[in-house]
């Protein structure tokens, strides 16, 4: 293997062209071509599509990038083991994670991990539809669950367990009343988190281990806890949202807690990574940060 033609292929790759790849490393585009070139010939393969406009992975080009991307970054980590001083923390990390988790999480905590660690290239791809992280190309990916993650080949690390409560307007929760149980909703409007048609119901639990299965009818869907959260601080509706996604509306009195003797659930966030010895540093750096700070951010706002 030539670790300097795998260098190049990774960089057309992520520049996404041989002309921006040239650019960053401050050498001729021709070099870069060659080098490609050349790998293609060993491999006795196209590695890429390309034409005057355009260029992408073919399939064996896709599995090689996967594989020579590892394979650099396992270079990198052997240089920084040796070197063992922070500043050898160096590289790209890349993070997936919830809307919600990156827009009341992670924006509370991130810019602090960069500023201890300059030298390191956060690349964050927030979404809520599960990203699938050996194609993707991502390190690290945070996930919520209510039960077992499938058995997937990655490791998971437990982070903490995360308190959802009802919550609506000053006005609404007046109205629904201090000391309500769950059937004081009945009838009452909702925002559900998920933009698909379908019914609508919290599942409650109370302070006895006691369960409720109450019914609404939707007047917003969504999967933006920003949007149903302003939403219910306008008196629109109940919304259910993790504790720490409201607490700063509660603390500004936009907000206020109903039913607060009952949760609408607990789920579990962990983090997943990729089975493998010989991480890069940064990822694991990244990872152990994750596990110290988020559950701190996580349960702010949760009031029992």
């Amino acid at each position: 293997m030539d670790l300097n033609q795998a260098y190049y292929l990774v960089h057309v790759v992520e520049k996404q062209g041989f002309s921006a790849a040239a650019r960053t490393l401050g050498i001729p585009k021709s070099r870069i071509s060659r080098q490609v070139k050349a790998l293609e010939d060993t491999l006795g393969t196209r590695l890429l599509n390309r034409d005057s406009r355009h260029m992408s992975l073919t399939e064996a080009g896709e599995a090689y990038y996967r594989h020579a991307k590892m394979a650099l970054e396992c270079m990198v980590a052997a240089e920084a083991a040796v070197r063992q001083d922070k500043d050898a923390l160096e590289g790209s990390v890349t993070l997936s994670c919830s809307v919600g988790v990156a827009q009341f999480a992670l924006g509370r905590i991130l810019p602090r991990f960069l500023a201890d660690n300059p030298r390191v290239a956060l690349r964050l791809q927030a979404a809520n539809d599960y990203a699938d992280m050996i194609g993707d190309g991502i390190d690290l990916a945070i996930r919520g669950h209510a039960k077992l993650l499938p058995d997937s080949g990655l490791i998971q690390r437990h982070i903490t367990e995360v308190p959802w409560h009802l919550f609506a307007s000053p006005d609404m929760a007046q109205q629904v009343g201090v000391s309500a149980s769950p059937t004081d909703l009945d009838g009452l409007p909702g925002l559900a988190l998920g933009w698909r048609p379908g019914g609508s119901s919290w599942s409650l639990i109370g302070p006895d281990g006691s369960t409720a299965s109450v019914p609404y009818p939707a007047r917003l869907r969504s999967d933006d806890m920003a949007i149903l959260k302003q939403a219910a601080s306008e008196g629109l509706g109940l919304v259910a949202l993790p504790a720490y996604v409201c607490a700063e509306d509660i603390a500004a009195g936009r907000l206020c807690r109903v039913l607060p003797d009952w949760t609408a659930g607990a789920p579990e966030i962990s983090l997943l990574m990729h089975e493998r010895r010989g991480n890069p540093p940064q990822v694991d750096a990244l990872a152990g940060f994750l596990r110290r700070e988020l559950p701190t951010v996580m349960n702010s706002g949760d009031s029992g």
